[in-house]
């Protein structure tokens, strides 16, 4: 099973989902990321925090989907952040979608402090809605309670 984690800049959540997702799974399961409009860089902090919390950060670049045509994912999980205004990309395809809104840690502002703080928030919720996700009995769950399972996930 492939789970693309999508956001607009593939830089920062899409980034932290697909590595710490990555860095749980068992090998049956991967994680990849893309963004609707890629920086072309990954966030230092993300990547920073990661590595803080023991996570590789091997392979990790921000690119469009169009990188996994020839192999497109069973899941797409989009974590951009309604509630700050930001459109989030679409993915076409067959694949099952679902909506995971993080809010943005490299908006954060504040002290050098209050910044990682929010960074660790970030990879904390993250970690809490894959580990529901890994929970989930995905050898015999059903697409239809496999959307519903995702979707409320997205709202933990």
């Amino acid at each position: 099973m492939k789970v693309l984690f999508m956001c607009t800049h593939n830089s920062c959540r899409s980034i932290l989902s697909e590595a710490l997702f990555n860095h749980l799974a068992p090998q049956a399961v991967e994680a990849v990321s893309s963004g609707s409009f890629p920086s072309g860089r990954v966030n230092q902090r993300a990547l920073q925090t990661l590595e803080a919390a023991g996570i590789s950060t091997a392979g990790l670049s921000s690119k469009a989907s169009d990188a996994f045509e020839g192999s497109p994912p069973d899941i797409v999980i989009t974590v951009c952040d309604r509630a700050a205004g930001e459109a989030c990309p679409i993915f076409f395809g067959p694949a099952l979608k679902a909506h995971w809104g993080l809010a943005d840690p490299s908006e954060a502002s504040g002290s050098e402090a209050e910044i990682t703080a929010a960074f660790e928030a970030t990879l904390a919720k993250i970690h809490e809605r894959v580990s529901a996700f890994l929970a989930l009995p995905l050898k015999i769950i059903s697409a239809e309670q496999l959307k519903a399972e995702l979707d409320r996930i997205g709202s933990l």
